[in-house]
């Protein structure tokens, strides 16, 4: 067989059982909806779990620990937009587990108004939690992986708002559509040490907050804007993050996975 000829019968060796057996899996605001759902499966599915989470979360932790346990999953208070609070939270993580494969960042902060009434402190605080947090937990978490010689995913969680104009989202959609361009940056960068940087642009998604957020008149007129007329709920971002964890989604990088019912599509 010459060089410029290629064997169409090899196979990769795409894992279909998704097992995650032996990996560690970082998960920022890891107490959230979105993040428990994720928690699950990835537990499921063999793998250990670092959870951080805000200092003000921290009253929820003794209850997160009766559901998910001790035994395979870590608990670490982390602010994932100071440079320290991340570079501790990370150095503790890789020592409790001795690796680091998986980092989903979830940690994230929404606070709608329109562009003319969001005071400067909350645009701050929209960059700080949705862009600055994933910036440096990635770079964390890239850094140890380079240094320990071994590949590894990162999942981003973006938004649809990323990339479509939704009233009174100003500040959240500008640092979402920050995070799918810094994704692209770093998977570019960090391809040739096997590291994947992918993201999930989910639609309303039915957290506690969510459900808040859009009870009532105002959610049944934004489900007429989705195609499949309803909401998404956290178990199917949740699988979403399993494929990126899994070894089937290896050839996927730089991209972002609209989880939208076809919201965007319009």
């Amino acid at each position: 067989m010459s060089q410029n000829e290629y064997d169409v019968n090899l196979r990769y060796g795409v894992d279909t059982q998704m097992s995650l057996a032996g990996k560690v899996a970082v998960v920022t605001g890891g107490l959230g909806g979105i993040a428990m759902a994720a928690n699950q499966m990835l537990l499921e599915k063999g793998a250990r779990l670092v959870l951080l989470y805000p200092a003000f979360e921290q009253e929820r932790v003794a209850a997160i620990k009766q559901q998910l346990g001790e035994e395979k999953v870590a608990y670490q208070v982390c602010d994932v937009a100071d440079p320290q609070s991340v570079a501790t939270a990370f150095s503790a993580a890789q020592q409790c587990w001795g690796r680091l494969d998986i980092l989903v960042n979830c940690a994230g902060y929404v606070n709608l108004q329109p562009a003319t009434e969001i005071a400067f402190s909350e645009w701050q605080q929209h960059l700080a939690v949705n862009l600055t947090g994933p910036f440096l937990c990635s770079q964390a978490f890239a850094q140890r992986l380079i240094v320990a010689r071994h590949g590894g995913k990162i999942i981003n969680i973006a938004s649809q708002a990323a990339s479509i104009a939704i009233d009174n989202h100003c500040a959240y959609t500008s640092a979402k559509a920050g995070l799918l361009g810094m994704t692209k940056v770093m998977a570019k960068e960090w391809a040739a040490h096997g590291i994947t940087v992918n993201t999930l642009s989910p639609t309303v998604v039915l957290t506690p907050m969510g459900e808040k957020a859009w009870r009532g008149e105002k959610g049944e007129e934004m489900k007429k804007l989705i195609p499949l007329g309803r909401f998404a709920y956290t178990d199917e971002i949740a699988a979403a993050i399993l494929f990126f964890a899994s070894n089937g989604s290896d050839m996927i990088t730089g991209a972002d996975l609209m989880i939208d019912g076809g919201f965007t599509i319009w």
